[in-house]
């Protein structure tokens, strides 16, 4: 394929992250294995024990999700006033909020993760993304992703607790996504403050434990639409393994606290090694980093070529996000197209 038709093309890399077949398709002479750093994914997996063959041959039981969700309730040290369901993944909780909520006039608070507005707006909505909190205010339903991808911008609870009561107080609904507030303090979190009317807090299971494809997330807040999306996910939305799993994982605090202090390391150490290769570090998580270079894109098609897989912004083209690589072997892979790709263009 001609380089003309692999930047023609690279808007299949710039959708979402872990396009690896794609990638591969683009760039078939690149060294194997890959190293998938286009994720906000944990790159070291939770240790978790194979569940029995029961929780694969049986439906789960409404008591073992009941327990699943308990766990991850106190893991995210949620109000006991809130309610909690579990789903098959975050996104499939993102799918359902036009049908739940039932809003028209939705604001995001942008630049942030495509999927809530594209699902918005597939629905029928009307959708604004604004810049600013305050401006959230006026529309039916509100969106914050918190803390942001790609940025790690973080909102204050307090003032997302007090905009949730004031549209609240109106009927309307805010949606708080903290896909990625497991590593941070519990006090960035809106799931401890007592629900609002109308709040939905979305948390992700995959993400913080390295499992993404086991397909497991969360809704808490407010009992009332939380309950809805219950019903409309059905009996048995998620697997007697993730049931099991999940469990087992969320009673696991050490582990998320080893994890954390691990990330963290791993952050400032990528970040070093990004601002070396003369990139300006913009924000980010503990799971992944948000960099500007002005030749961003070149960079990121020389990394491609490498067999290093980042994630591009199709608006953004002087962006290129970093998941965090997993050891030495990955930082110094990385590390070394980096050094190959800035000595070719200082």
């Amino acid at each position: 394929m001609s380089d003309g038709a692999i930047r023609s093309d690279v808007g299949a890399l710039a959708y979402h992250g872990g396009g690896l077949t794609a990638a591969r398709r683009l760039f078939p002479h690149a060294p194997e294995p890959w190293l998938d750093l286009s994720t906000g994914i944990n790159p070291t997996p939770y240790p978790f024990t194979p569940p029995d063959m029961k929780a694969y041959a049986r439906l789960p039981e409404a008591e073992r999700i009941a327990a699943l969700e308990e766990a991850a309730a106190q893991s995210f040290g949620a109000d006991p006033a809130a309610g909690i369901v579990a789903a098959p993944g975050t996104q499939a909780l993102i799918q359902l909020l036009p049908r739940v909520v039932g809003a028209k006039k939705i604001a995001v608070l942008g630049f942030t993760y495509s999927e809530h507005a594209r699902v918005w707006a597939a629905s029928g909505a009307e959708v604004t993304t604004c810049r600013k909190l305050d401006e959230l205010a006026g529309a039916d339903a509100a969106i914050v992703v918190n803390p942001n991808n790609p940025d790690g911008r973080l909102c204050d609870a307090g003032a997302l607790n007090a905009l949730a009561h004031d549209m609240g107080m109106r009927g309307r609904s805010l949606i708080v996504d903290e896909a990625f507030m497991d590593f941070l303090p519990r006090e960035n979190s809106v799931a401890p403050l007592p629900p609002a009317p109308g709040l939905i807090v979305l948390r992700s299971f995959g993400k913080t434990f390295g499992l993404a494809g086991l397909r497991l997330g969360f809704a808490l807040g407010d009992r009332a639409p939380v309950e809805r999306m219950r019903a409309a996910l059905g009996p048995w939305a998620v697997s007697g393994v993730a049931v099991e799993i999940g469990i087992e994982t969320y009673q696991d605090d050490a582990w998320l606290t080893e994890s954390a202090a691990r990330l963290a390391e791993d952050c400032a150490r990528l970040d070093a090694l990004l601002r070396g290769a003369g990139f300006e570090i913009l924000g980010g998580t503990p799971l992944f980093r948000l960099a500007r270079h002005d030749t961003a894109r070149e960079i990121f098609l020389r990394l491609c070529d490498a067999g290093v897989l980042t994630r591009p912004f199709a608006e953004r083209p002087d962006w290129l996000r970093f998941g965090a690589p997993d050891g030495d072997a990955d930082f110094g892979r990385l590390a070394d197209v980096l050094a190959s790709i800035h000595k070719a263009n200082p």
